[in-house]
C-alpha cells in the first residue's frame, strides 16, 4: 500500500475537510438518536406493560448503538488517522459546477487479506478544493477512505470507498506537489483518458465502476 506522510494542519482540515464535516454531522445525528431512544425506553418502562418492556429493550439497544456511533466511530476515523492510514491515490476533476467540482479517482477496493488488487473508478462531489484550479483534468492527489457499513467485514471488497484530497489536510502547496509526483504518470493518464466515464460511475448503484484488470496498463494490470 502506498502511503503519504505529511503534517496535517488540523485547523485547516477542520475548516475545509468535508470528511470532518460529515463525521461531525454523523456524531450530532447519533447523539440525537441516542437521546430519542433513551427517552422512548424510559417512557415504555413507565407504561409498565409486558409488551412495553419488550419494546423498551429494543429502544435501549438502539440507544447503545447510537452512543457507540457518536463516541467511538469519530475517534477511530480522526482526520489524522485517515490521512496516516489511507493509501495515496490519484483523482482528477471531471466536472465543474458553480457549487463545486466532481472528482474521479482510481482506487483499489480489495481488502488487505486479498492477494490481488481490484481497481475501480469512484466519484466524489466536493464543494471546496483549496490549492487547486477548478478545471477539468486538474490533478488532485488524495487518500482512499475505505469503510464497511456493516459491523463485520463481509466479502473481499470494501462496501464504501471515497477519495479525500491531500489539499483538505494542508495549506502547503509543496506538500501537494510532492504527493502528486509520488503517483505514477500511468495512473494520472488512465484517469485523464477516461474522464467521460464519470457519468457512467454516477449511474451505478454502488457509485463505482470496476475495471477489467486485463485491460489496465503497466503494473496495475494482471
Amino acid at each position: 500500500m502506498r502511503r503519504f506522510e505529511f503534517a496535517v494542519d488540523r485547523q485547516h482540515a477542520h475548516a475545509v475537510n468535508e470528511v470532518f464535516a460529515d463525521l461531525r454531522r454523523l456524531r450530532v445525528m447519533a447523539i440525537a438518536a441516542a437521546v430519542i431512544a433513551a427517552t422512548g425506553t424510559a417512557f415504555l418502562i413507565w407504561l409498565n406493560h409486558p409488551w412495553a418492556y419488550l419494546l423498551a429493550v429494543a429502544f435501549a439497544l438502539g440507544a447503545v448503538v447510537a452512543l457507540w456511533v457518536a463516541f467511538w466511530t469519530p475517534h477511530r476515523s480522526s482526520i489524522d488517522k485517515l490521512y496516516a492510514d489511507g493509501e495515496l491515490v490519484p483523482a482528477v476533476v471531471s466536472e465543474t459546477h458553480p457549487s463545486g467540482v466532481v472528482l474521479l479517482a482510481l482506487v483499489d477496493v480489495s481488502k488487505p487479506e486479498t492477494h490481488d488488487p481490484r481497481y475501480a473508478l469512484v466519484i466524489r462531489k466536493v464543494r471546496d478544493l483549496p490549492g487547486h484550479e477548478k478545471r477539468a483534468g486538474e490533478r488532485v492527489p488524495s487518500v482512499a477512505v475505505r469503510t464497511d457499513r456493516a459491523p463485520r467485514q463481509v466479502g473481499e471488497r470494501w462496501q464504501s470507498v471515497s477519495a479525500m484530497p491531500i489539499a483538505w489536510g494542508t495549506r502547503d502547496g509543496t506538500v501537494i506537489d510532492r504527493a502528486r509526483a509520488a503517483i505514477s504518470e500511468v495512473e494520472w493518464r488512465l484517469l485523464t483518458d477516461n474522464l467521460e466515464l464519470a457519468d457512467k460511475v454516477r449511474r451505478t448503484s454502488a457509485k463505482r465502476l470496476l475495471l477489467d484488470p486485463h485491460q489496465l496498463p503497466g503494473d496495475l494490470g494482471s
